[in-house]
């Protein structure tokens, strides 16, 4: 076991999610100390159980992460408990599909908007002011492959994912020199079960697998990228 982490706090947005869950254990399993936030108390009940021997590491916190006061006193209380935050991983999305831009309700448009751009916003923002304190840290906001790759159907999710990217971005070049870096992961469609109820006749051995993005955020958060800043990193597997 790796301990790239130890004595680090990191912050796993969505961390009881598919993908979310996958980061939370592998910070866990390299020594991090983990806050993890959570819409469903059954989701955080099973991560503990999968934490087994690094359950002492993690706090659970139900926080709506796209309500900007919420995530800012989420932020200040992780600084004062910890006196320090480390790292901040966005897993937060939903998706809609399958609908054509003129037939889409508004309402889905604002929820993914709200989903896949605002909890990166409000994330983002409380926590630069924290890791500015400290010239140090590092965010990684998951965005998706639709953010480059903007198929038909699907405007209301390519435009929020694009807008994510560009958000971060922009970050990047506000952070250059300050210690604190931010880069975007773009997965393809990752091989989760509630992609596999949804889609049962795909290939699933084409779609990277949420341990291996895992992987690639941890490096993002590590010291070893240090001098990554500003990327948006394509996961894609073999699709």
């Amino acid at each position: 076991m790796s301990a790239r982490f130890e004595g680090k706090v990191v912050l796993v947005a969505g961390g009881t999610g598919g993908l979310g869950r996958a980061v939370t254990l592998a910070f866990l399993e390299e020594s991090a100390k983990v806050v993890a936030t959570y819409r469903k108390q059954e989701e955080l009940d099973a991560l503990k159980i999968r934490a087994g021997v690094h359950t002492a590491q993690l706090d659970g916190v139900a926080v709506d992460v796209t309500d900007e006061a919420a995530v800012r006193q989420l932020i200040e209380k992780i600084v004062g408990k910890y006196r320090r935050l480390d790292a901040v991983v966005n897993t937060v999305g939903g998706y809609v599909g399958g609908t054509k831009l003129w037939e889409l309700e508004t309402k889905v448009f604002d929820q993914l908007l709200a989903l896949n751009l605002r909890s990166g916003y409000a994330l983002s923002r409380a926590a630069v002011r924290a890791m500015l304190k400290e010239g140090h840290g590092a965010i990684v906001n998951v965005a998706a492959k639709a953010a480059v790759d903007h198929a038909g159907g699907a405007a209301a999710y390519a435009a929020s994912k694009s807008a994510a990217v560009a958000l971060l971005d922009s970050l990047a070049a506000d952070l250059k020199g300050s210690g604190v870096r931010a880069n975007t992961v773009l997965p393809s469609i990752i091989d989760t079960e509630a992609n596999r109820k949804a889609m049962p006749q795909a290939d699933f051995a084409k779609w990277p697998k949420p341990e291996e993005i895992a992987r690639v955020i941890l490096f993002l958060c590590s010291d070893d990228a240090r001098v990554i800043h500003g990327a948006a990193i394509p996961v894609y597997g073999d699709s």
